[in-house]
């Protein structure tokens, strides 16, 4: 699919952002977080910076993406190409019409270009908290669409390689095959690192996949993604390998889905986080396994794979209507192993879509 970014809706979001760094008492925002980039402007490049001012929008780059640029902002901003420092050419930028105030991104501008902005501008210096961010929260229809189709391809690539997965495998090479089969089915890249656990393994939450051998009758965890359109896609499964599962194995498997459908079904636009969080960690702490399920239950899905809003027990924040989030509970054991399922969930005004399969019955790999 194509076009997930039209030329209108960039300029709708940028006059969002005018209107909350006006709200703010900016007179303009210098972008340097590249997601945000692309949100604003369409482009996709590694190296640019993005003034954003009253009256216009300026995005700088180097003399690598001299063609793209333009092909890629069309009417959204005014390009402005240097062959030596995009930083030389953004003070002279600056100088042209010096800002009395101008916020940066404190979340991803690195203390030295955060003294380097100051030196440029004779005004203040502003440092502002997740502005784009919060509009990146609200997905557009060609949004939700995107990262639907990025878990499609996500599914597809699993069903792929389940029927390959056998003891006696290493988790790496079961890595490297699903890797290889989301970019046959059209993943634009891995938006993070595939994570492969088996047996005691599992328990790792965020653990580096690595040479362990899969053993008969393990747990093993995949959580892997896609990309379309720039859009991510965040899936989690836990099968059973070599073997039929045991009764601990069945009874953690059950409890963490019906954890999950619950939230899935009764999560709400306007519910304050720690709520949608508390519908699926009520269910497990329940049966007295609340301490082996210590991560949030999900987070903003987009651009990032981890973006606002994030679904924890520590966040009053109201859950925005159009945000797509990731709903995984978890339960950890050390030294036995863990059960994660995770799929990726819209908010509509109307209530829930899964934009994933949500297919997380218990496969037993035989």
């Amino acid at each position: 699919m194509t076009g997930c970014v039209p030329a209108d809706r960039r300029l709708e979001r940028q006059a969002s952002l005018r209107a909350a760094a006006e709200a703010e008492g900016l007179d303009g925002l210098l972008i340097t977080h590249l997601p945000n980039i692309r949100y604003l402007t369409g482009f996709t490049g590694s190296a640019a910076l993005l003034l954003v001012r009253m009256d216009a929008t300026i995005l700088i780059s180097d003399f690598r993406y001299a063609a793209q640029a333009p092909a890629e902002v069309g009417s959204a901003a005014l390009v402005e190409i240097d062959q030596r420092s995009v930083w030389e050419k953004l003070g002279r930028v600056i100088a042209s019409r010096p800002p009395a105030s101008l916020g940066i991104e404190s979340h991803s501008l690195t203390v030295r270009d955060a003294e380097r902005v100051s030196s440029l501008t004779r005004g203040r210096v502003v440092p502002t908290a997740e502005l784009v961010e919060g509009l990146r929260a609200v997905k557009a229809p060609e949004e939700v669409a995107a990262i639907r189709v990025a878990a499609s391809l996500a599914q597809a690539a699993l069903a792929e390689v389940l029927p390959g997965i056998r003891p006696g495998l290493t988790e790496r090479e079961i890595a490297a095959v699903l890797e290889g089969a989301l970019r046959r089915q059209g993943s634009e890249w891995h938006p993070f690192p595939t994570i492969v656990a088996s047996g005691p393994r599992s328990a790792l939450p965020h653990a580096r996949t690595s040479d362990r051998v899969i053993g008969a009758g393990e747990l093993l965890l995949l959580d892997f993604g896609a990309q379309a359109d720039g859009y991510c896609a965040d899936l989690t499964r836990t099968v059973v390998v070599g073997g039929r599962a045991d009764d601990r194995q069945r009874t953690v498997h059950e409890l963490v889905q019906t954890a999950q459908r619950r939230a899935i079904e009764h999560l709400r636009p306007g519910m304050p986080a720690r709520e949608g969080d508390a519908l699926a960690r009520d269910v497990i702490a329940a049966r007295g396994f609340g301490e082996a399920f210590g991560h949030s239950l999900g987070h903003g899905l987009g651009l990032e794979v981890h973006e606002a809003p994030r679904l924890a027990p520590t966040s009053d924040i109201p859950l925005p209507p159009h945000a797509v989030v990731t709903v995984e509970p978890g339960i950890y054991f050390p030294g036995w192993g863990g059960v994660r399922l995770e799929d990726d969930v819209y908010l509509g005004p109307d209530g829930t879509e899964c934009l994933s399969d949500g297919r997380t019955e218990l496969l037993e790999l035989v």
